[in-house]
């Protein structure tokens, strides 16, 4: 995609994780060196297990809430790619206190490692969850409302961090606004699984998919790919303008958790057909939970030349595959 990445060393946070995994693969083909730090509290090893032997990957295995590890593993890099976070909405509201020190101080300490190493670009996981109960459609950068959850709260101070070591220290930071991210390697194990996964973990089972309240609130499910290809981009672009900024990494178009779950039934049928007469189960709306959510996502494709590769339907369909592949042996016993 660009020879900017060419031998640079990046530090890549959360590296053996979902999003993380397709990065540190995606920025090794692209001829970088690549410094996973990983805790594997949500990381699998197995997403890194093929990088191993790779001369360009290193595998620092330590805790982003510890400074002194995150100062040995951003030693000698050039850029960061900071994706290591304790995700769901769910689990920030179960459990906030250890949501707050991973996201907000475990980030600090990142960002502080950073700047003593004078790393000048540092690219960051924010997420949509910061647009709370802001009604505008479609989610635009600039309008933000009050967050739902605590999850939200902590990816809302990431950003302000962010902006302020850039305004403070012209720090060249980019802060990607992650929208329901898919696809290979996420993980359909245990109680804060994303819809994805587990719908399609559920449905190998021939068992029936929970949709929580009446499944037409909408999102903007957005293949990993398309993010891949955004950090790419946020990493090496020389546009001033993007610097300071946070951008939606989305598709741009939404569909309903009926639509979503309709597509997966279709789409494994293929391979079982006893899986489309699997029907949905619907109980109550969860806590936290936004009804609708759509991405503009014009200033990405504007200041970073970002144009989504795969919408919603095909990246289903090269999810399905993987997880066919993947997990049938695994879940179907």
């Amino acid at each position: 995609m660009t020879d900017v990445l060419t031998n640079a060393r990046i530090l890549v946070t959360g590296g053996a994780g979902f999003i993380g995994s397709n990065l540190c693969d995606a920025l090794l083909a692209e001829g970088s060196e690549v410094v996973c730090l990983d805790n594997f509290l949500t990381g699998k090893r197995e997403n890194i297990a093929h990088l191993l032997a790779n001369p360009n990957f290193t595998l620092v295995e330590g805790d982003i809430r510890d400074l002194e590890v995150c100062r040995t593993a951003i030693r000698g890099c050039t850029h960061v790619c900071h994706q290591a976070a304790l995700g769901s909405v769910p689990r920030s509201i179960e459990d906030p206190k250890s949501t707050n020190d991973i996201n907000i101080s475990g980030s600090l300490n990142v960002l502080m490692s950073a700047h003593e190493e004078g790393i000048k670009r540092f690219v960051f996981a924010s997420s949509s969850s910061v647009y709370g109960d802001e009604a505008t459609m479609p989610k635009v950068e600039d309008k933000t409302g009050f967050p739902l959850s605590p999850y939200a709260v902590t990816k809302m101070v990431n950003e302000s961090y962010t902006r302020v070591y850039h305004q403070i220290h012209g720090m060249e930071t980019i802060g990607l606004r992650y929208f329901n991210v898919f696809g290979r390697r996420q993980d359909p194990e245990g109680q804060y699984a994303a819809v994805i996964p587990k719908f399609v973990e559920l449905m190998l089972q021939s068992k029936s998919p929970i949709v929580f309240g009446d499944g037409e609130q909408t999102r903007d499910f957005t293949y990993v790919d398309n993010v891949v290809q955004m950090n790419i981009h946020a990493l090496s672009t020389s546009n001033e303008e993007a610097f300071g900024q946070i951008f939606n990494a989305a598709c741009g178009s939404r569909i309903s958790i009926n639509e979503l779950f309709s597509s997966i039934r279709n789409l494994l049928s293929n391979y079982d057909p006893s899986i489309a007469q699997i029907d949905a189960t619907y109980i109550g709306e969860r806590p936290g939970d936004i009804r609708h959510s759509l991405a503009d996502i014009s200033k990405a494709i504007r200041h970073l030349g970002y144009q989504p590769t795969h919408d919603c339907q095909l990246g289903l369909e090269e999810a399905m595959e993987w997880y066919w592949n993947e997990l049938r042996g695994i879940v179907v016993e």
